[in-house]
């Protein structure tokens, strides 16, 4: 019985691990100085069912504005401390009523996949940062992404920072 149990819980821990995890070597990175959510664009369009641009931007800065700062903490899903998949599922979940995979590895095969011309507000963006580790974002727009940073929290980042066009792996459109 003891074996069970212990073998229950290395596989919970596995589990855990899998998420979202990142190497804290941020010797390149260059924070994006204008911290501010990017500008409102001067069209309206249906992205999803009855999902506009408008209310899509209008959910995705309520979100950041909600979170901003909240520091990272892998395994973490609360103001106390989130990490990217766990921020990524939430973000989708409470403001976009889409439920998605909790971990970075299982949402990283859902949705279509995009090239880097295609790509449209609320695009999951995804960075392999090391061996097994896995970063993700939503992409808002001018090459603008939000996620929880290891370093800085929630935030917004550029896609083409040092560090994150280094790692950048693949792109996912969940939102049709």
């Amino acid at each position: 019985m003891r074996v069970k149990i212990i073998t229950f819980f290395i596989f919970l821990v596995l589990i855990v691990l899998q998420g979202c995890t990142s190497k804290s070597s941020y010797k390149n990175y260059t924070y994006n100085k204008d911290k501010t959510f990017p500008n409102k664009s001067n069209y309206d369009y249906k992205i999803k069912d009855n999902l506009t641009y408008s209310q899509l931007y209008n959910a995705l800065n309520m979100q950041y504005r909600n979170w901003k700062g909240i520091k990272y903490k892998f395994g973490g899903n609360s103001k106390n401390g989130i990490d990217c998949s766990a921020f990524v599922q939430r973000t989708f979940k409470e403001r976009l009523n889409i439920i998605i995979p909790r971990t970075t590895a299982l949402q990283s095969n859902i949705g279509e996949e995009i090239s880097i011309d295609n790509l449209e507000m609320g695009d999951l963006i995804f960075f392999k940062t090391g061996y097994n580790s896995r970063h993700v974002g939503i992409y808002l727009e001018g090459g603008k992404f939000l996620h929880a940073s290891t370093k800085r929290g929630v935030t917004i980042s550029r896609l083409d920072n040092n560090y994150y066009s280094k790692y950048f792996w693949k792109i996912k459109r969940v939102i049709h």
